[in-house]
């Protein structure tokens, strides 16, 4: 990714919070691919914010930020492929919510061995006290920027 900033500028926090974010991204995607688990970037992003007790899709697609007509598409791609199902909605039977099956839970399991692996890189490279200030900086900007919690 080249980033254009005007000479002398430093690079911005977004972008700078951004690399890792995308780096282990990248990374997690190609471990879960790796194990088996053929899951495209596009899928994952939508996967990756399903509730443990499951979503509706216009929830989902609000919370991937993405039309409800690609999230409904890649849910149909990802419940083809046996890592979701649709299910009647407990609060309302009219509505359907979107579950993780135990397929999904298993490319979930990989997902999680491979970010914990790369957290672990990253402490060893800044320390374990510089490495905490991290998670409780973004811990506390995560007030002020995530409309979710």
């Amino acid at each position: 990714m080249t980033i254009i900033e005007p000479e002398g500028t430093p690079i911005s926090v977004g972008v700078l919070m951004l690399i890792p974010y995308r780096h282990m991204e990248q990374r997690v995607l190609a471990a879960v691919v790796a194990a088996g688990h053929p899951i495209t970037l596009a899928q994952a992003r939508v996967f990756q914010r399903l509730d443990a007790g499951g979503s509706r899709l216009t929830e989902l697609a609000r919370a991937a930020q993405v039309t409800k007509q690609a999230a409904g598409f890649l849910v149909d791609e990802l419940e083809r492929a046996g890592y979701v199902e649709r299910v009647a909605d407990p609060r309302d039977g009219r509505a359907r919510l979107i579950r993780i099956t135990p397929r999904g839970r298993e490319a979930v399991a990989v997902a999680l061995v491979e970010q914990q692996r790369i957290e672990a890189e990253w402490e060893r490279h800044l320390g374990a006290r510089r490495s905490a200030e991290l998670r409780r900086s973004l811990e506390a900007l995560r007030e002020i920027t995530d409309p979710w919690i």
